[in-house]
């Protein structure tokens, strides 16, 4: 089988989160408009930003790919033939689609989309990935719960022109692709709909009915409060065993993540996608860029064997903050600025931007927008400017090393 370069999709849940995948190198994004996605807490696009987002990627030869993954109740189905035209029309290139009904609409109502198979569907085994195939389907996302040797057999058993994705790094579900009901009884949020709350996350305690107020620890040993809480995936460093495995697209979660995440975690990537294909040594700058993001204990999902949950807590891993974003920048490294988190003149700080490796300095003497020195910008949002030492592009960050996770 011949090797492929894997396309690298990356998450663009609003304008913001786009801007960063594009520009930190996504070959494709995915997105939803504001209705039928499976990420509600995005900011996701309206009908007349839609066409705009995809002309925005498309103009930096970035595919896009809408969630239409819900599934629909019978009464919403009935709205779902113009919001498949209004994709269409807009140029979406695919529609990531889970639900049989959905799938055979997008077919008559949204004719120049591709249709992908969501990971709602809980792809298993090379019959029901091929049977998607011959109803139409372009590619499949595969379910996360599969192993390297099974997602061989599948590419193995399925008509080569099937492409397959699945996923490489982010969150994942103590349920089945989120097919999880816990939310829903919970809190009244459906995790089907876009809207999980995630109750895994959660401590619990045990209460007998008869000592109301006693709260008793939940545990199977003394690390084991946590028994929900999933690691998070990242297969990194595993780039050259998903490529030999014949995967066809790797797959960022994140939507609901800030435009942070998706410009590093979507940067780091791009950088060891590109290493392993052309065969050279993975720079290891890259590798670490994935630890600079709020994240959850790491592990390499199912591919190699179980995971295992992390019992210790259910806490991100927040040792980064974002003091700056660069919105401009001249050849000699002057830099407009704006404010995200507070820092001072003084202050070490790394700056890492698209295709710019992450670099230290110490924090000079800023400007103000009207030219008076600045020590300490600290209106959110405010313009400032600072001189930096060579040139960075556009969406550069200023960062700075921070204790937020709260360990201790």
């Amino acid at each position: 089988m011949e090797r492929k370069k894997p396309e690298l999709l990356a998450p663009a849940g609003d304008w913001e989160k786009l801007n960063m995948a594009v520009l930190y190198g996504a070959d494709a994004v995915y997105l939803a408009g504001t209705a039928f996605g499976m990420r509600s807490f995005a900011g996701n696009f309206t009908d007349e930003e839609l066409p705009r987002a995809v002309r925005f990627a498309h103009e930096h030869g970035v595919k896009v790919h809408a969630t239409v993954n819900t599934m629909p109740r019978s009464g919403e189905v009935d709205q779902l033939p113009a919001h498949l035209e209004r994709l269409d029309d807009a140029g979406v290139d695919a529609l990531i689609i889970a639900d049989l009904g959905a799938f055979t609409l997008a077919g008559k109502y949204a004719p120049h989309c591709q249709r992908h198979i969501s990971t709602q569907q809980s792809i298993a085994n090379y019959a029901c990935a091929q049977a998607w195939y011959d109803l139409g389907a372009s590619r499949v996302v595969l379910a996360r719960e599969l192993s390297l040797e099974e997602i061989r057999e599948i590419r193995r058993r399925v008509s080569p022109e099937l492409e397959i994705e699945t996923f490489a790094h982010g969150a994942m579900c103590v349920s089945y692709s989120g097919r999880c009901l816990l939310s829903n009884y919970m809190t009244g949020r459906d995790s089907n709909r876009g809207e999980c709350a995630q109750p895994c996350r959660y401590q619990y305690t045990l209460m007998e009915e008869k000592r109301p107020g006693e709260y008793f620890p939940v545990f199977e040993d003394e690390k084991g409060t946590y028994i929900m809480n999933s690691r998070d995936m990242c297969m990194i460093d595993h780039i050259d065993d998903l490529m030999d495995a014949g995967v066809d697209c790797l797959k960022l979660e994140g939507r609901a993540k800030s435009a942070y995440y998706a410009a590093i975690v979507t940067g780091a990537y791009r950088h060891v996608i590109d290493d392993v294909a052309a065969g050279r040594p993975v720079d290891p700058v890259w590798r670490n860029e994935v630890e600079h993001v709020s994240h959850r204990h790491y592990s390499t999902g199912f591919y190699y064997g179980q995971p295992g949950q992390y019992y210790e807590n259910a806490r991100y891993i927040r040792d980064w903050q974002i003091c700056a974003v660069v919105t401009e920048c001249d050849d000699d490294g002057n830099a407009t600025l704006s404010l995200r988190n507070k820092f001072a003149a003084g202050d070490t700080v790394e700056v890492v931007g698209p295709d710019t490796k992450p670099f230290s300095i110490t924090v000079p003497i800023m400007t103000d927008a009207d030219g008076l020195p600045l020590t300490e910008p600290k209106t959110p949002q405010m313009v400032f400017r600072m001189r930096l030492p060579r040139p960075v592009p556009p969406m550069s960050f200023i960062r700075h090393a921070v204790e937020l996770s709260g360990r201790g």
